[in-house]
């Protein structure tokens, strides 16, 4: 029995053997390439740097050539970078893993502590077995799709959107298996709709992500650099100001694209809602380990939100406003959450909590490594000045120097990179470029920097792009030029919408 988020994750993950051998010749390469790159940036004579900015260029390229490659494992690779920083004396150790200990850290754990606990008491089946068996949704193709992949949607913006594929996944595949096995659709039918309902699972989770800070690692790395650096803090109300709209434009569009592409005229059949429903009569009565997920998680969430909606309602520069930010951030609201997963007893009797000390070290604690290691990262790329200097030196490229011209830019190559490479690493890679560019271009770097962190998580076109996408492709019912045709798409949708809606809302947040 899968009872864990990597479970089912590694359950289902599969790539093809043409990929398996395109990941394999990457990493070659990249372990080749790196200590290539390493040696020819650190004896190379470049002007306008210090020693110290030299030598961290060095180690910048490779640590970046590494992530593209993934030659070593993205947490080794995040480590060894200010590892390599102490060691070629570019910085003192306690200056180099001070991020580590960043507040956003303890968001990031404390957060993902609640995704586990949802994951282990079935918080997130039964909220998808709730909606997928509601009368409203009945056996209508579309709107199996349309609720299918709003749960999806739903779900990500609180847990990882592998997690969230992973647990979508069966569903969806249950709901097509019946359709071939019952339904009266022809052959084409058949096939487009299984493309439409492993797609949305994929897509809606990715995007779905987006709408929260904690939805998925890089808008944590966004907001965490644009804090170290910039000053300005991003909440978790105004991120989601921005977030939340991004998130239902985009899954509409999807739920149209995929309606009129794959979806029109086929015919389900009553068995489908039956089927959802059995699964649903399965899980039982609410028990009290979901009860209790549920008490923590809304704790949680009303400590996240409770600035942003005593702003909205005029108490935002009150006393116990002002108080209560400060004594609550994010990081340690997450934490409380937390903490009380292992207050809420399942059997006092037995003495049996929540969530138990086993479940919660299964979180993922390379994406809080990761995170770390892209902070320190970015940090040390400014104190070193190494960070001016490619601002100067990229800002001299760009015809236009306006905020809207580095925004397009930066949520542009955002997408492109995260094609190639992990949402996080995108992130990691970007957002530190996209803040040293604003500052040499005379613009403030909040809204590039924005675009950039949203972007990161645009990646759709490839299996190899997400893990979520390459998930849904194992399922064998998504051709490779499928997944291309509609990631493109969506990728296009996204890059407009993103530009959009960070220029015309952030300049009222920020």
């Amino acid at each position: 029995m899968i009872r864990t988020v990597h479970e089912a994750i590694g359950a289902v993950e599969t790539y093809s053997p043409a990929e398996e051998q395109f990941n394999r010749r990457r990493r070659t390469a990249g372990l080749v390439l790196a200590p290539l790159v390493f040696l020819a940036i650190l004896l190379m004579p470049i002007g306008g740097l210090s020693p110290q900015g030299h030598r961290m260029a060095a180690i910048m390229v490779t640590v970046i050539v590494l992530w593209v490659s993934e030659a070593l494992p993205m947490a080794v690779t995040a480590v060894l970078g200010p590892v390599l920083a102490v060691v070629l004396q570019v910085a003192p150790a306690r200056g180099a893993l001070a991020p580590f200990a960043d507040p956003i850290i303890f968001l990031f754990i404390g957060s993902f502590m609640l995704a586990e606990a949802m994951f282990v008491h079935g918080v997130d089946r039964r909220i998808a077995y709730t909606a997928l068996s509601s009368r409203l949704v009945g056996s209508s193709a579309p709107r199996i799709l349309i609720a299918y992949g709003g749960v999806a949607t739903f779900i990500s913006m609180w847990i990882s959107n592998t997690a969230t594929t992973a647990m979508m996944f069966p569903i969806g595949l249950a709901i097509v298996g019946h359709l071939f096995r019952h339904g009266g659709a022809s052959d084409i039918q058949m096939r487009r709709f299984a493309i439409a309902m492993m797609l949305i699972t994929s897509f809606g989770a990715s995007i779905g992500g987006m709408a929260t800070p904690v939805g998925t690692p890089p808008n944590l790395i966004g907001i965490g650099m644009i804090e170290r650096i910039t000053a300005v803090h991003i909440d978790f109300f105004q991120w989601m100001a921005i977030g939340v709209p991004i998130v239902l434009v985009l899954f509409t569009f999807l739920a149209v694209y995929f309606h009129w592409t794959c979806v029109r005229g086929v015919s389900v059949g009553g068995g489908s809602a039956e089927l959802v429903r059995d699964e649903l009569r399965k899980l039982g009565p609410v028990s009290v380990g979901q009860r209790n997920v549920l008490i923590a998680f809304g704790v949680t969430v009303l400590l996240w939100t409770l600035p942003g909606f005593l702003a909205i309602f005029g108490f935002g520069d009150t006393a116990f406003s002002k108080g209560f930010q400060t004594a609550v951030p994010e990081g340690i609201a997450a934490m409380l959450g937390a903490f009380l997963l292992f207050l809420l007893p399942i059997s006092w009797r037995k003495r049996k909590f929540t969530l138990t000390w086993e479940e919660a070290v299964r979180i993922d604690w390379g994406i809080v490594l990761l995170y770390g290691g892209g902070l320190a990262m970015g940090d040390l790329a400014f104190s070193t000045g190494l960070a001016s200097w490619v601002g100067q030196s990229l800002t001299a490229w760009l015809p236009s120097h306006s905020t809207l011209a580095l925004t397009i830019v930066f949520a542009g190559l955002a997408i492109i990179l995260s094609e190639a490479t992990s949402n996080t690493a995108s992130a990691n890679m970007i957002v530190p470029v996209a803040i040293a560019v604003s500052g040499p271009a005379g613009v403030s770097p909040i809204l590039p920097a924005l675009a950039a962190t949203l972007g990161a998580s645009m990646g759709f076109m490839m299996p190899i792009s997400t893990a979520p996408n390459a998930i849904v492709y194992s399922s064998g019912y998504v051709p490779i030029t499928t997944m291309m045709k509609f990631g493109i798409a969506l990728d296009i949708v996204g890059f407009i919408v993103i530009v959009s809606f960070v220029t015309l809302i952030g300049p009222l947040l920020w």
